[in-house]
């Protein structure tokens, strides 16, 4: 009975697509309660300035939370509304099917009434002829004779005729009934089919639904727990923060995806790659202005854009692009091309030269052990080289950003998202790294001019050290006693070895650590630092490092683990 069993299934998937919506809704209010528990939470009074962090995130979390409550009802609302429309397209073949049905047992019964009836008005016939053509026979033999007799045998075989040709017809008669029966059948059968492949459907749209709410359910259960474990750990103002930030970038298409895309989503590239190759074709554009004209004296002044800053311009730009708005979290290379055009427009290379008259001052010894000045006059080729930048706001006003584009951006620049900036462009994790992220943000600087003068210089000096010491500063090591301050390798190298915080060159360092070198001239080593910098992390047998004064700008440079020219390493104590 193909009819109860198509019913039985409709019946059945009604029933799971109704369990489901009763999930969804049953989902999304479990969520409302959890955002209403966090935010109970938040509220708790805990001391005045955890009040006003509580208050700045409040409603940064209702926007999260509303804005994640939209999107699980939205999808889930299309999920259901499909399902019921498979649903009432099953319904329509079942009732098609029963009409059919109906149809295909009408058609029997008129097949059966009509054979039946053909064949008894077809023996009837005949049977009222025969007697008829023997009483007409005798009567005529009696009558007429002979000739009579024939002429009624001729009217027996004639009604005979006629009583076959009627019985015939019948019967094809019969036969059309039948074969119109059986058409109804198998029309009948192909909704039957149409109405089980739709339920089908169905049940694999309601399934599907189902596995979405429990996948959504589990991700809700398991940041409700890391929210409840970090806030009993302690420090729950900056874990909430960047669990809500979590919670936001759950949703892949806004534009909090840029924190997932330091991974490489298939295409063979990520962000990391991708910042890799502009930082090179950077540092090219700058080493092609020191070859275009002849120079004595170069001097480099200015720094390049945070890449924090130009990741979320690109970020906000692109994901709310109102004529092609695209997800973040993954690179290929269109996405490449518009963060190259970003980076370009928000950063500049210019170049000039100026030739000066100079007096200069050499000192000789005259043999006799006596300094002799001598004056004289020189024309110097000066080669002057400057970076200039657009912040973030700056971007925001040239592109025409309206109020929630801007805020999208404010929060995507905040403090707090420091340590997953590091992770999405340098694949950098762990409490330890503080240094290494300020190095990092530094990278383009030129000239050293913030930092010789921060130490407390007039006029620019090797600054590789200042580097070093400035980037300590701001993380509070130096006033900790973690790493000194320090103008010269010499005594960076000694202070660590004072405190028994020194590592030779064949030790495998660590990120955070302090690099020295030794550089090899003419004459060899002389065992003495000549540079310094930060350990960035060490991946395949390599050394990453950030180093201050690298061509007179802040560069990452890597060497192999052991290379000769590395002096060792100092171990703060984090």
């Amino acid at each position: 009975m193909p009819d109860i069993k198509t019913r039985d299934i409709a019946k059945g998937t009604i029933k799971t697509i109704d369990k489901s919506a009763v999930a969804a809704e049953r989902m999304k209010s479990a969520f409302i309660q959890t955002k209403e528990k966090a935010e109970h939470s938040v509220s708790v009074p805990e001391s005045s300035a955890e009040e006003y962090a509580s208050n700045r995130l409040e409603s940064g979390i209702d926007r999260v939370s509303h804005e994640a409550v939209h999107q699980f009802d939205k999808q889930g609302r299309k999920g259901v509304q499909a399902t019921k429309q498979n649903i009432v397209k099953a319904k329509d073949g079942i009732q098609k099917f029963k009409e059919k049905r109906a149809a295909q047992s009408l058609q029997k019964q008129a097949a059966g009434t009509v054979r039946n009836k053909g064949v008894k008005v077809a023996e009837q016939t005949q049977k009222t002829v025969k007697e008829s053509a023997r009483s007409a026979g005798k009567k005529t033999i009696k009558t007429v004779g002979k000739g009579s007799a024939k002429t009624a045998q001729k009217t027996v075989k004639t009604a005979e005729r006629t009583a076959k040709t009627t019985v015939k017809t019948a019967q094809r008669t019969a036969k059309a009934a039948q074969k119109t029966a059986q058409a109804t059948v198998k029309a009948s059968q192909r909704a039957v089919q149409a109405a089980r492949a739709a339920a089908k459907a169905a049940v694999v749209t309601a399934k599907a639904i189902a596995k979405a709410i429990a996948l959504a359910v589990k991700a809700i259960i398991a940041g409700t727990k890391a929210l409840i474990a970090a806030i009993a750990a302690g420090g729950w103002i900056a874990v909430l923060v960047i669990i809500v930030i979590c919670l936001i970038g759950m949703i892949i298409g806004s534009v909090f995806g840029i924190f997932f895309s330091g991974e490489d989503s298939g295409t063979g590239m990520s962000m990391q790659t991708v910042v890799q190759e502009i930082n090179t074709e950077y540092d090219t554009k700058l080493q092609d202005e020191k070859n275009s004209v002849s120079y004595d004296v170069l001097e480099m002044s200015g720094s390049r854009a945070v890449w924090k800053e130009v990741l979320a311009v690109y970020s906000v730009k692109v994901n709310t692009d109102p004529d092609n708005p695209q997800e973040v979290a993954t690179m290929d290379e269109s996405k490449k091309q518009l963060l190259t055009d970003i980076f370009w427009e928000m950063n500049e290379i210019s170049s000039s030269t100026d030739t000066k008259t100079e007096t200069v001052i050499t000192e000789t010894d005259d043999g006799h052990g006596n300094i002799v000045e001598t004056e004289s006059t020189v024309t110097q080729t000066y080669l002057y080289i400057t970076v200039s930048h657009k912040t973030a706001d700056e971007m925001a006003a040239q592109y025409g950003f309206n109020e929630e584009q801007k805020e999208y951006l404010a929060e995507l620049l905040a403090d707090e998202n420091n340590s997953l900036w590091s992770q999405v462009l340098y694949g950098i994790t762990g409490t330890d790294d503080q240094i290494v992220t300020v190095a990092l943000s530094q990278i383009g600087t030129m000239g050293g001019d913030p930092y010789w003068s921060w130490y407390g210089f007039n006029s620019r000096v090797e600054w590789c050290a200042c580097f070093v010491s400035w980037c300590a500063n701001e993380c509070g090591y130096i006033d900790a006693g973690v790493i000194p301050k320090y103008a010269g390798c010499v005594n960076g190298v000694q202070w660590f070895k004072d405190r028994g915080q020194w590592l030779d060159n064949s030790a495998e360092p660590t990120p955070g650590m302090i690099i020295f070198f030794d550089w090899a001239d003419e004459s060899g080593q002389d065992g003495l630092s000549d540079h310094t910098g930060i350990v960035q992390k060490v991946e395949n047998g390599r050394v990453y490092t950030v180093e201050g004064n690298s061509g007179d700008s802040v560069r990452q440079n890597s060497y192999p683990v052991g290379y000769y020219e590395i002096l060792g390493y100092g171990a703060p104590a984090y």
